[in-house]
């Protein structure tokens, strides 16, 4: 492979980006549903309530990160999640990964963010080690939650 291309997606790239959605989200244990990647990201395309860049291989779509711009209070400063970020399996250790964070990483620069923030499993010892070797730091101090809320009614 050569060095991958990486640009912004647009509505055109659904379908490619939502198999790649559907594959990331079927790493993380969920079951396989391409149409519910195809709305999500659709809708995040449409409501441009995130950020999406694509790396290419040619005309074939290997990778995505996918950036939420937020706020932290403590700093009182525009942040940035990199909430997710996958590399087709037969891609990976090519270089593509790295692309994509140093492009969320001057996407951020360019536009102001204070900082960019990410999760991952902690058995995922490849992410892992690319963000180190990136200098992102581990949180040694802060304890992650998360509560699962049950929606009873959808707004008219």
């Amino acid at each position: 492979m050569s060095k991958p291309i990486i640009r912004l997606a647009t509505p055109h790239d659904i379908n490619p980006l939502a198999a790649l959605f559907d594959a990331y989200r079927q790493f993380y244990e969920q079951a396989p549903d391409l149409p519910l990647a195809q709305r999500f990201i659709a809708e995040r395309l449409k409501q441009q309530d995130s950020v999406i860049f694509l790396a290419l291989d040619g005309d074939r779509t290997v990778g995505f990160c996918q950036l939420y711009p937020s706020f932290c209070s403590v700093i009182a400063a525009r942040i940035a999640v990199l909430y997710d970020l996958f590399v087709d399996a037969n891609t990976r250790k090519t270089g593509t990964g790295r692309a994509l964070m140093l492009t969320a990483q001057q996407y951020a620069a360019d536009n102001e963010f204070a900082r960019l923030d990410l999760s991952t499993a902690k058995t995922n010892l490849p992410a892992q080690e690319l963000y180190e070797s990136l200098a992102w730091e581990k949180d040694d101090i802060f304890f992650t939650y998360s509560k699962e809320i049950v929606v009873t009614a959808k707004k008219q």
